[in-house]
């Protein structure tokens, strides 16, 4: 049975846990938390699947395995920072000439992305104020300060 075949949470606790049974492993059920920077090598020209905990490392393989799952696609990432993830996300979808519409209350590194982007990759930015927005209407739409 594959793992998309499983309850919501059967795969919210099982899926990107693997019992290693291997001579020196504990045997564990959950992932651990690996803070290891580096991963050794049997050989130098072959580094296997991890090789340096910026690239990817077990926990977040297991996370993003489990991510995955849960909403039932083939992918899923993780970040090291909600920042880091807004940046992907941005370059992902934005193009030259997009308008993009914020709250004028966004987390101040959000705000500073976008006002760096903003000239840089010709976006378009407006900051609205949340709290007037029922009928929105376009003299609520300020530039940000």
């Amino acid at each position: 049975m594959a793992h998309k075949d499983f309850s919501f949470d059967t795969r919210a606790i099982h899926v990107g846990e693997m019992a290693e049974f291997l001579e020196g492993s504990k045997n564990e059920v959950v992932a651990p938390i690996y803070l290891s920077s580096t991963y050794a090598r049997k050989e130098v020209k072959n580094p296997g699947f991890f090789q340096y905990s910026r690239s990817q490392n077990p926990t977040r393989f297991a996370l993003e395995q489990r991510y995955a799952s849960l909403e039932k696609t083939t992918y899923g990432l993780g970040f090291a920072s909600g920042l880091a993830a807004e940046a992907t996300l941005l370059f992902a979808l934005l193009k030259p000439g997009d308008h993009v519409i914020g709250f004028d209350d966004l987390y101040g590194g959000t705000k500073r992305l976008f006002h760096q982007w903003e000239e840089k990759f010709s976006l378009q930015v407006s900051l609205v104020d949340a709290t007037r927005l029922l009928p929105w209407k376009r003299p609520f739409v300020r530039k940000p300060s």
